[in-house]
């Protein structure tokens, strides 16, 4: 006899739901093991069945416990091994923030249940008895799923400066799904694994002409993305250039020391110096210049931007500077060579480059010992920076998880660049899934894109999202290869999140009116009895 998922305890539930979210962990990098996404919401979907929406509260928390639990516990290491924070203190920390991005996921399974309640059939046809067609009936549930889903995910993409980290569609980075990135972005990709995982749930728990149905349908969603992969939605503009990025591989605890600046500054010269004849660009980690521009404008940049000029080099530089008499200073990207220019970085992380609620939080800002986290914002408008003469889309390390930060330079960008110091998260899953970010970012914009790190991992990032070479994690050493910059707008940088968004709005939208057209069971032993 097979135990029902609402039959289950509510210890069992979830465990359940917990395991499906930490096997979701695999389908992104570095394991890679994309089809893994869809198995693992489809038997998410499973726990669903038949709950109440406290149940479906607890089996979609349990979820993001395990997917964020296994996924970015990593977390605590920037705390406790570079911010000086108590083991202790830190765990308790990252352990409180996992647990309330859960509820996200927490709310997925609410919402979806106490949608279900106003249709007691069961959602899979066949398994009940809804009074519409089979069809319709499915179509509820089917709608309801992916659509609650990414609209969630989406939210929790911006609620409180965002942390987008983990969606669903960065999985198929690699996979067929991918293909759908340039048209509808990460949340498009992510609506489609998870409308991938409701087929498979409903050809799994149905028979006959529906389950056949449901197969067929996934079948279509897969050969679309993997067709809409074979179109080149920008052309090549101008002649390729050849751009390098440089990884000196410097600690947290080395950079931040005074008496190790010249030290840093002379290994990244170094690895300049040994590209200068070989290279168009040359870019540099986020704060590779471990102190204030101005401080170091005439023994540095201006000596490096003169043999740049020579070269025929632009050299792009992660740097702080501040605005002299204002008290401000900004995590910024100089660009040097035949013209200089400046971006700043605009989306701060929370704590590690400013401190929210500074008044609220009081003694719990002193536990965050963090060099230089108290950035200013950068001005709004487009991040387009001038690299001698080309518009390049510039982010600098967290920035590149938010597609419309990217979105503010296209289509004017030729290529794009983001600057990182992983270096906080030490070697674990970060820097393998940011770089993963970032290769959604190229896809998505139809441009090549040079990502420098401090530590890792270093890549060249062609415009179809593809790895052309890498800077292992915690190794020293440049990397260089021929860059094609491209001009026009793929669709999803045209109309940007919202074609996903509307499109899980309408979906949302049907799937609530189908679910509450569902007929109730007819109930038994009460005014009549049923032969």
């Amino acid at each position: 006899m097979r135990l029902a998922p609402s039959q289950l305890p509510w210890w069992g539930l979830a465990l359940v739901a917990a395991a499906s979210g930490a096997t979701a962990v695999l389908a992104f990098s570095p394991f890679g093991l994309w089809p893994l996404a869809v198995l693992a919401v489809a038997v998410f979907y499973l726990t669903l069945e038949g709950q109440t929406p406290a149940r479906g509260f607890l089996a979609g928390w349990a979820f993001g416990l395990g997917l964020l639990g296994f996924g970015v516990f990593w977390i605590r290491i920037s705390l406790n091994e570079f911010g000086n924070m108590p083991p202790l203190v830190a765990h308790l920390l990252t352990a409180a923030f996992i647990s309330a991005m859960a509820l996200y996921y927490g709310l997925v399974g609410w919402v979806l249940r106490a949608l279900g309640r106003a249709a007691p059939a069961q959602w899979v046809p066949g398994l009940g008895r809804p009074s519409l067609p089979r069809g319709a009936a499915l179509g509820g549930p089917l709608l309801l799923l992916p659509a609650v889903w990414v609209l969630l995910e989406w939210l929790r993409g911006w609620i409180f400066t965002g942390f987008p980290w983990l969606a669903l569609g960065y999985t198929q980075v690699d996979g067929p799904l991918g293909g759908l990135a340039p048209v509808a972005g990460v949340y498009g990709v992510s609506l489609a694994v998870a409308l991938s995982a409701g087929l498979l749930w409903v050809a799994v728990r149905s028979q006959g002409r529906l389950r056949w149905s449901a197969a067929a349908g996934l079948g279509v969603l897969v050969a679309t993305g993997g067709a809409l992969r074979l179109v080149e939605w920008t052309r090549p503009v101008g002649e390729p250039l050849r751009a390098s990025v440089i990884q000196a591989n410097i600690q947290p605890s080395m950079k931040w020391n005074p008496d190790a600046l010249v030290p840093v500054l002379e290994a990244h010269l170094e690895l300049t110096r040994e590209r200068l004849d070989t290279s168009d660009l040359i870019v540099w980690p986020e704060t590779a210049v471990p102190t204030f521009l101005d401080e170091v404008r005439d023994g540095l940049i201006e000596p490096l931007t003169r043999t740049a000029r020579e070269a025929g080099v632009a050299v792009v530089l992660g740097i702080p500077y501040r605005a002299l008499g204002t008290g401000r200073y900004y995590n910024g990207l100089l660009s040097i060579g035949d013209q200089e220019d400046l971006y700043a970085k605009r989306h701060l992380v929370p704590f590690g480059e400013f401190m929210p609620f500074k008044a609220w939080l009081g003694p719990l800002v002193q536990l965050f010992d963090v060099p230089m986290s108290d950035f200013s914002r950068g001005e709004a408008g487009a991040s387009v920076l001038q690299v001698n003469g080309m518009p390049v889309g510039a982010t600098i390390c967290y920035e590149d998880a938010f597609p419309e930060e990217v979105l503010r330079a296209l289509p004017a960008a030729a290529y794009l660049i983001n600057v990182s110091n992983d270096a906080w998260f030490g070697d674990s899953l970060a820097p393998h899934q940011h770089l993963e970010i970032a290769r959604m970012r190229a896809l998505e914009a139809g441009r090549p894109l040079v990502r420098a790190t401090n530590t890792g991992i270093s890549a060249l990032i062609d415009h179809h999202g593809a790895v052309l070479g890498t800077i292992p994690l915690l190794e020293r050493g440049g990397l260089t290869r021929d860059l094609q910059p491209r001009a026009a707008a793929t669709p999803f940088v045209r109309v940007g999140n919202w074609l996903a968004v509307g499109l899980a709005l309408a979906m949302a939208v049907a799937g609530a009116v189908l679910a509450r057209a569902q007929r109730p069971l007819e109930p038994v032993g009460r005014g009549r009895s049923r032969r």
